[in-house]
């Protein structure tokens, strides 16, 4: 699977062709990711679980979500387990995270990556993409949270009730404020959810404030 993968795209390196940057927001294909590690230190951490959703504009597509749970490179911790609540019996029998790049990868085509705080995420997938051969991910991507300060200073006349400074800028702290359910369990696919519902919400507001491509949306949103 990975050597087909390598000699399809070409050295291994995962283009994501088909990108119209000029493509309006409310039209727009993305892919709404979260991931679950064994912890947070990039040296000795990986991950273990990949959660992700694809939208086309404001439309979250719940029909064909991505979520798969790996067996991790490195051991989990206590305290990781407490936070995703997956357990050693859980991963011992599950593909490592080679086994299901390919199927994240193509699910990933085309699409603008959307996550909170995802310079974590797209640094653990860097690592491990690199780790087992697959080049790059070459997706342009932005940050919700990132995205939130961006309007926080440009807000217009959008209600001031959602851009308090000093408010957390957690996920479940902005989904609150801007009115998410969050129910559930706390896992990848769930938090991707999560996200992607906080995201519909911003490019509702981020047109309204001028913002109406996937370019512009990379100019202030890019981690």
């Amino acid at each position: 699977m990975m050597l087909s993968l390598f000699r399809k795209y070409g050295g291994g390196l995962f283009a994501s062709p088909g990108i119209d940057m000029s493509m309006p927001l409310d039209s727009a294909p993305y892919v709404v990711i979260d991931t679950e590690l064994t912890g947070l230190d990039f040296r000795k951490d990986s991950i273990v679980s990949v959660g992700a959703l694809r939208m086309t504009g404001t439309r979250i597509e719940l029909s064909r979500p991505f979520y798969e749970v790996v067996r991790p490179s490195t051991e989990m911790t206590s305290k990781s387990i407490v936070i995703h609540e997956i357990t050693h019996s859980e991963t011992e029998h599950k593909p490592g995270i080679e086994g299901i790049m390919e199927g994240f990868l193509r699910f990933c085509e085309g699409a603008m990556i959307v996550g909170h705080f995802i310079s974590l995420d797209l640094r653990f997938l860097a690592k491990e993409m690199k780790r087992i051969g697959f080049g790059s991910l070459k997706n342009p991507a932005v940050d919700t949270c990132i995205i939130h300060e961006w309007m926080s200073q440009n807000r217009g006349d959008l209600s001031s009730r959602y851009f308090n400074g000093s408010e957390s800028k957690d996920l479940f702290s902005l989904a609150k404020k801007f009115d998410v359910q969050v129910q559930g369990a706390h896992n990848a696919l769930m938090d991707a959810y999560v996200t992607a519902q906080l995201f519909q919400r911003f490019i509702i507001m981020l047109i309204r404030l001028g913002v109406r491509t996937l370019r512009d949306l990379l100019r202030i949103g890019k981690p």
